[in-house]
């Protein structure tokens, strides 16, 4: 199974009060097939959106997905996961690890910017953590 996601993180200040959101879809038939929102605690907005790529590959674990294609707003993020930059930080060095021995059980994980427009979904997810 393919499965498209679209994340985004967010922080209030930066470090702030952060929340992460996550829309998940069938590839083939581009149906919403999972969500995520979560308050995730004060962090900075690359903690979150790393954060909310994790999640994004836990759930299309659970989903039974082979291969993922990814779509965040955070260019940095998705540089760093192409690895055209590399990860200095080390908060995001541990995350960056994470995600990528998730990506190892999947046959196909590509990540690709999205303009934030193109977001909305996560973006609004992302928000609604925060705000609960």
């Amino acid at each position: 199974m393919k499965i498209i996601t679209y994340t985004d993180g967010g922080a209030r200040g930066n470090p702030g009060p952060a929340g992460i959101g996550c829309v998940l879809y069938d590839a083939a038939t581009r149906e919403v097939i999972g969500e995520v929102s979560e308050y995730i605690g004060e962090t900075t907005n690359n903690v979150a959106e790393y954060t909310a790529l994790v999640y994004a590959l836990q759930k299309a674990l659970e989903l039974g997905a082979d291969s993922v294609m990814c779509y965040l707003d955070s260019e940095l993020i998705v540089k760093q996961m192409n690895r055209v930059y590399r990860v200095k930080d080390a908060k995001m060095q541990k995350l960056f690890v994470q995600v990528w021995n998730l990506s190892q059980q999947f046959e196909q994980v590509t990540y690709d910017h999205v303009r934030r427009e193109k977001n909305k979904a996560a973006d609004k997810l992302a928000n609604d953590a925060m705000d609960r």
